[in-house]
């Protein structure tokens, strides 16, 4: 099933909106083809749904990124963050 047989409406922008940015026009298109075009056909929008948060949790929290030492962009900010509060004490 297609993505407007299960109800569900494609992402298409207008100038001036989130799909004209660079980097979410990437996301999206990393998200289309690791998700939407790799998993379907869709049996229904909470398919969709459920395969979503799997794979935003996946990006963020498991996915390794080689420019940040092999480690996922959610420890990177843990770091980042750690690394501020401990500049904050020693000020």
């Amino acid at each position: 099933m297609r993505l407007g047989e299960a109800g569900i409406e494609p992402s298409v922008g207008s100038v001036g909106d989130s799909y004209d940015n660079a980097l979410a026009e990437t996301i999206n298109g990393l998200f289309k083809a690791e998700v939407i075009h790799r998993r379907g056909p869709w049996r229904n929008f909470e398919a969709v749904e459920y395969a979503t948060l799997e794979w935003v949790d996946w990006f963020n929290n498991r996915r390794l990124l080689e420019p940040i030492g092999n480690i996922p962009p959610a420890e990177a900010e843990a770091n980042f963050y750690a690394a501020l509060e401990t500049e904050d004490m020693a000020a």
